[in-house]
């Protein structure tokens, strides 16, 4: 689905952006071309574990859009976190690897990913409180 889709079927849903989601949602295809570098390169054990890490982020995320609960909520939300956190792991791990590509933006992206997981956690837990 491209991000033009996307947004439009947000706008039909009638739902306000959402960072987060937006985010997510972009980062996925540059996960998705960085594995098939990875793959190229035949490093398949790296690129699986990246694979689901990278993508299931986002899909954690869209689900928590649904949460029956502020507690759903925020559990939801920890699971993308997680799953953020073991993708910045496969990248960096990447990165300081001997022949294996890397890709410095996509590591500042999930930085980027984690610390605003990490606000929406934190700020949605004072709420609950």
């Amino acid at each position: 689905m491209s991000i033009r889709k996307f947004e439009d079927e947000r706008n039909m849903r009638n739902d306000k952006e959402n960072v987060i989601v937006k985010l997510t949602f972009e980062f996925a295809p540059k996960i998705i071309e960085f594995v098939g570098i990875l793959e190229e390169n035949k490093k398949y054990v790296i690129a699986k574990q990246l694979i689901k890490s990278g993508t299931s982020i986002g899909a954690n995320v869209r689900e928590a859009q649904n949460a029956e609960s502020r507690l759903d909520f925020i559990h939801k939300m920890k699971i993308a976190a997680k799953e953020a956190d073991e993708t910045e792991y496969w990248l960096l791990l990447c990165k300081e690897s001997k022949n294996y590509p890397n890709d410095a933006e996509l590591i500042d992206n999930i930085r980027s990913i984690n610390l605003i997981l990490s606000k929406i956690i934190s700020s949605s837990k004072k709420k609950f409180s």
